[in-house]
């Protein structure tokens, strides 16, 4: 007999989760179903249950603390999306946790190290038995990506690691929705930390090691933006290879790209669009002087979703604890956030040496 699909729950109705994240449960609808949205107000939660009763005709509306207790108490709804204020998001975690439900959590894990292994600790204080853990999981849509996916096998044939670039100009500016998010502007780190996760998820899926030390200086040119809002990074990776981190968060002319350089050839990845698709353009430079290119539209939010609700009905089926989706474990989104701690750290202190804290 079919299992049912898993009936989850939206913590939050801001802008990405009514941009992206009901636009592409509606896309998978056959896969869940979406029994309530959540937030502080009545007002946000109808506006987002609208949108989403398109699809999902029973969507519940929820709001305030009566509203989350609801949803806590709720045993039909296994797992939850947290998408808040970064302030708050691991506390909310915690506490559907402890309720013995699955989190997935929007990025970034946490805001800072201190705050990343609390969290860590209070996860696995949470379970006597290893084997009753729930899922938790953070929406690192990067690592789903299939220019990532794809890229990452092509890096393996180019021989041994020669030299990494990332350079990132954003285009962070009043045109984007979320330029004026208080949140953002309050936020350790500002708009680096909060868009510089996908960055660095992108930089070490591909090189697949970790990052083990930086050097960094930061700036602040534009005061329409948040300190700081440029970082210019040396790091070393710990397969002895060295590369360069830049991003600048707003830039007239932006432009996204990671590039490997190995002995036998060059990946290159770079945002970009073709026929009207938002996406990645993947080349590959051979020895020989062939060029090889591929367009990859984005699919990555999608892909991390099937993977959540795979790996919750999963847990359903077998009553156990299940070797969750590697690649959007609570731990690998606090990775990204260690590097980019390091290289702020380091911006701080003059572009001091600093390790990057293993996780």
């Amino acid at each position: 007999m079919a299992q049912n699909p898993p009936q989850i729950a939206i913590i939050g109705a801001g802008i990405f989760v009514k941009s992206q994240y009901l636009p592409r449960l509606a896309e998978i609808s056959d896969l869940v179903v979406l029994k309530a949205i959540w937030s502080r107000s009545e007002k946000s939660s109808s506006e987002a249950v609208d949108i989403a009763r398109k699809v999902f005709p029973n969507v519940e509306c929820k709001y305030g603390d009566d509203g989350l207790d609801e949803i806590i108490r709720d045993s039909d709804i296994s797992g939850v999306i947290v998408a808040l204020a970064a302030q708050i998001q691991v506390d909310m975690s915690l506490k559907f946790l402890k309720a013995g439900k699955h989190v997935l959590q929007e990025k970034p894990a946490a805001a800072c190290i201190s705050e990343l292994e609390t969290a860590l600790s209070s996860y696995t204080a949470l379970y006597n038995d290893p084997s009753t853990q729930k899922i938790w999981a953070v929406g690192e849509n990067y690592r789903f990506e299939p220019a990532f996916v794809e890229s990452k096998k092509l890096v393996s044939e180019i021989g041994d690691m020669m030299s990494v670039q990332v350079i990132i100009e954003g285009s962070m500016n009043s045109s984007n929705p979320y330029f004026s998010s208080s949140w953002r502007r309050n936020f350790t780190g500002g708009f680096i930390l909060d868009m510089g996760v996908h960055y660095i998820a992108g930089l070490r899926m591909l090189v697949g090691c970790e990052v083990a030390s930086v050097s960094a200086m930061t700036s602040h040119v534009d005061t329409t933006l948040p300190p700081p809002d440029t970082i210019s990074s040396v790091f070393q990776l710990e397969n002895g290879c060295s590369g360069v981190f830049v991003m600048l968060v707003s830039s007239k002319s932006p432009k996204i790209v990671w590039r490997v350089v190995g002995l036998r050839g060059t990946v290159q990845v770079e945002r970009g669009n073709k026929d009207g698709q938002h996406g990645y353009v993947v080349t590959l430079f051979t020895g020989n002087g062939e060029t090889k290119s591929s367009f990859y539209p984005f699919s990555g939010v999608n892909e991390e979703l099937k993977a959540f609700l795979s790996d919750i009905s999963k847990v359903t089926l077998n009553g156990n604890k299940i070797e969750a989706e590697a690649r959007s474990s609570y731990v690998e989104g606090a990775r990204d956030v260690a590097v980019l701690d390091a290289m702020l750290e380091s911006g701080m202190r003059q572009g001091a040496f600093v390790k990057v804290e293993k996780l």
